[in-house]
């Protein structure tokens, strides 16, 4: 009777068995599949974050805040004036620079004129000189027949020698005067061009007074205030370009063998979560890890050492439109996978592009105007 009832639990327990054991292998056998055709193909971190352009806006100038056009938050177009400092300082060196560069041409246009007066002092002392010889010349047989005296005749000789002297200083000043402004017009000589750098110095501080957006952004980190006294180099504010955003993901140094710039890559934003999802492509990897290039960097040679598994940022570019639908913030989290099922192509990075990565006409001066007006001057100073 036991064995009748004992045979068919071993059964059913060997048909357990067997099943679960089935399972753990249909299991094991679907993982790796998956693994093979999904998991092998595709590397994971959501240790990655939003970056972007910090656009530090600082004064070329010294000058006192008088007014602030933007605040944190708000929305700037390149070119708008996000700060104003006090004129004044910057008019009256101006005027100063103006008067400076008049006065320079005005003695410049004398020294010119010089040249002609020393010309003429020259002839002159080259007819005293004339002169002064005939005269000897007259009393030399005189003398011999004792009709002049010997003193007459000796005045006569140092009357030569003064004129021949006289003539000498002309003709050293006269070649003085003619090496300092041969060769170039009044209105360019080194002098007034020098008086025309200061000039030009001075209007181009008195336009940066107005500190305008190099670009176009959302205003961040504002530090200057009302009535404040800056210096040049002084951070004002930054500028955040939210349409020039990218993703660095910090894989595992284990996850980096297959990746190369140009795969596709999906990213999920956690403040978006999974119903918005970005396409980027790998567009280049750090030169080092974050350690390395950490403010105070592991000294892995020293003392006791534990092994780290390090990271290596990827940078990750995003799709304009999509970035323009849902827009992102500098900082925030982000899950990153990149597709290595291509793995052709560069490791490291792209070389750099002949054209600047980033520019702006914005700072750039109509230096054209500020040279007709110094011409102006000139022109005026030198007018008869």
């Amino acid at each position: 009777m036991t064995t009748e009832i004992t045979a068919p639990n071993q059964t059913k327990r060997r048909a357990l068995m067997l099943g679960i054991t089935g399972s753990f292998v249909a299991a094991g056998l679907a993982f790796g599949a998956y693994h093979l055709l999904v998991l092998s193909k595709h590397v994971e971190t959501d240790n990655a974050y939003v970056g972007g352009n910090l656009v530090t806006v600082t004064s070329q100038v010294n000058g006192s805040v008088i007014a602030i056009g933007a605040d944190e938050t708000q929305m700037v177009q390149a070119g708008a004036e996000v700060v104003r400092l006090d004129p004044s300082d910057a008019e009256v060196a101006l005027a100063q620079a103006e008067a400076r560069l008049g006065t320079v041409v005005r003695q410049e246009r004398g020294r010119y004129t010089s040249v002609g007066q020393l010309d003429a002092a020259v002839a002159q002392r080259k007819v005293a000189l004339k002169a002064a010889q005939e005269d000897l010349a007259r009393r030399t047989p005189l003398a011999a027949s004792q009709i002049v005296s010997g003193e007459d005749l000796a005045h006569a000789k140092s009357a030569v020698d003064e004129a021949r002297a006289a003539l000498d200083v002309a003709l050293g000043q006269l070649a003085t005067a003619r090496a300092e402004v041969s060769g170039v017009d009044p209105g360019e000589h080194p002098n007034v061009q020098a008086a025309k750098a200061d000039y030009l110095a001075a209007w181009l501080a008195a336009r940066r007074t107005a500190v305008l957006a190099p670009v176009s952004g959302y205003v961040a980190k504002r530090s200057v205030q009302v009535g404040s006294r800056i210096a040049p180099g002084t951070a004002l504010l930054s500028i955040v370009p939210l349409d020039q955003l990218w993703v660095d993901a910090n894989f595992k140094e284990s996850e980096l063998r297959d990746i190369r710039v140009g795969q596709p890559a999906t990213i999920e934003a956690d403040i978006y979560g999974s119903k918005v999802r970005y396409h980027g492509k790998v567009v280049g990897l750090s030169a080092g890890t974050g350690s390395a290039f950490s403010l105070l960097p592991a000294q892995n040679a020293t003392g006791n050492w534990i092994k780290v598994v390090q990271r290596v940022p990827v940078r990750i570019a995003l799709d304009p439109k999509e970035l323009a639908a849902h827009p992102l913030r500098v900082g925030l989290s982000a899950t990153v996978a990149v597709d290595i099922t291509h793995k052709e192509g560069s490791a490291p990075g792209l070389p750099a592009a002949p054209a600047p990565a980033l520019a702006t006409a914005v700072l750039a001066q109509p230096l054209q105007q500020a040279r007709s007006a110094t011409e102006a001057i000139v022109r005026k100073n030198l007018a008869n």
